[in-house]
């Protein structure tokens, strides 16, 4: 099973045990469901691909206050994005890593076929949290996570826009208006579209060491991780891309 599941994550080098790391996740998608699948479970055999690394995939903490979505989430070991969990899990031994998709609610917004639109200019706190902990940085591209359902036309400035912005200031999150295909139909319904989603894992990126006595990174040194985070990003995406995204329309853009 693992071997036919496998060609579904692809990395581009080992990581080290005994280290931990954060991974940024891109794109959001409408609901992540690549990330889903190859952090918060074994279905592509992440632990065979990368033995001794225990990755933990985070939401929204507003997630738990759900439900029964709650349950479901607790039971994948997905924990919240907040800053007090981030620091427990990354202290909590060698290999202990966090997934996060770093685009959020405003990505999800711009997630549509054949495009790859990332929020990720002004995303510092990954960054900033990987440099406290001396954890590497690992960009994750994700191709296919914006193929799997399609999203009603909210362009900027159209009226479901700014109600779907305005959600997301006062509540953290927003909604997006989609659609996929039908248990017994291929045109209407919540069944993603049978699409591949290959995730390919990139090379850690080295973060700069706090000199002694210092508690947070620089402005400079801030920029200059994301930049090289960046830079790594664009490449896995250069490479695949013309495997994995034929049918893409543009290419990877960041737009905020």
């Amino acid at each position: 099973m693992y071997l036919t599941l496998r060609k579904w994550i692809k990395k581009e080098v080992d990581l080290d045990p005994s280290k931990n790391y954060i991974f940024g996740y891109h794109p959001h998608g409408i609901i992540s469901l690549g990330a889903v699948a190859n952090f918060a479970t074994e279905a592509t055999g992440f632990s065979q691909l990368f033995p001794g690394i225990i990755p933990s995939l985070l939401t929204l903490t507003a997630n738990f206050k759900v439900p029964l979505y709650r349950d479901i989430i607790l039971a994948l070991g997905i924990a919240s994005v907040s800053r007090h969990s981030c620091e427990t899990i990354l202290s909590s031994g060698p290999g202990r890593s966090i997934v996060i998709v770093v685009g959020g609610a405003s990505e999800s917004l711009r997630a549509r076929p054949g495009t790859a639109d990332l929020t990720l200019q002004k995303r510092l706190g990954f960054i900033r949290m990987a440099i406290r902990h001396q954890a590497g940085l690992i960009p994750t591209f994700s191709f296919g996570e914006n193929d799997i359902f399609q999203q009603v036309d909210n362009s900027n400035e159209t009226l479901l826009w700014k109600i779907q912005k305005g959600v997301q200031r006062l509540m953290g999150f927003t909604i997006p208006l989609f659609h996929g295909r039908g248990i017994f139909n291929y045109s209407l319904g919540l069944v993603p579209y049978r699409h591949p989603i290959v995730t390919v894992v990139g090379k850690p990126i080295p973060v700069p060491k706090l000199k002694a006595g210092e508690t947070e990174p620089t402005e400079e040194q801030l920029l200059s991780t994301q930049a090289l985070y960046i830079e790594e990003l664009k490449c896995i995406y250069d490479k695949y891309k013309d495997v994995y995204a034929k049918d893409r329309k543009q290419d990877l853009r960041i737009v905020a």
